[in-house]
């Protein structure tokens, strides 16, 4: 989990993680969209589904950036959305399109260290987070603290990427991943660093089983691993 963005820089991870996503913010959307081919928005609906029988009404997003996955997850009516990030200048992307859709009242987006959380223990009744994990410095750390802020019986759901396996898919998606979307990313964003940052932390990642020993170690219960698209994706869920 050393992958930093900018190998130049004295700088911790979380302080470059957060300078990389303020650098590229205005951009961030179209990329994400353009680059999976629209595919993320799919992942994401998957994962709010998961949460549908158990109804929470207070929701934690993770490293919410601009938001979508809090705003992905109106559709479970709850009554209150916190999202925490480390980059104002994603932040401001979100609450601009929150405002757009008039969802203050629900969804609130506020600058925040994810892996040091100032919410009390046991106020949640569920969090999430999309393709954010990955970018933890300390992963058990975050985890941990996503756990204590967590109500009993409450659930967990992380997207995040993970590793394809199988042939041709893994051969394709190396390619894809090393070669064309650096390329992609970096004459649109203007960030040298930020697209080829984002394979190497994929592939630094410990995905599937590897994960789910983290998440248990960080106190989650029942754990599963749903792999999406070929295991270019994975969902992950733990109870409290």
């Amino acid at each position: 989990m050393s992958v930093l963005p900018y190998k130049d820089k004295q700088s911790s991870k979380s302080e470059q993680v957060a300078e990389m996503f303020d650098n590229i913010s205005p951009k961030y959307d179209l990329l994400n969209h353009v680059l999976s081919g629209g595919i993320d928005i799919y992942w994401r609906k998957k994962a709010i589904k998961l949460l549908q029988k158990r109804q929470p009404k207070v929701i934690l997003d993770i490293a919410t950036g601009t938001g979508d996955f809090a705003i992905e997850a109106l559709s479970l009516k709850p009554e209150k959305i916190i999202g925490v990030d480390i980059s104002e200048g994603m932040l401001e992307v979100g609450r601009k399109k929150i405002q757009k859709l008039n969802k203050q009242d629900i969804i609130t987006l506020q600058t925040g260290d994810s892996e040091r959380l100032t919410f009390s223990d046991n106020y949640f009744d569920a969090v999430i987070v999309s393709f954010g994990v990955r970018n933890f410095q300390n992963l058990l750390s975050g985890l941990t603290e996503m756990n204590r802020v967590m109500k009993p019986g409450g659930t967990c759901v992380v997207v995040e990427f993970s590793k394809p396996q199988s042939f041709p898919i893994k051969q394709l998606y190396h390619f894809y991943s090393k070669y064309l979307l650096p390329l992609i990313g970096r004459t649109v964003s203007k960030d040298q660093a930020a697209y080829s940052y984002l394979p190497e932390s994929v592939q630094a990642f410990p995905d599937g089983n590897a994960f789910l020993d983290i998440y248990t170690k960080a106190g989650f219960k029942n754990t599963q691993c749903i792999p999406l698209t070929f295991g270019i994706c994975s969902i992950y869920v733990g109870h409290k």
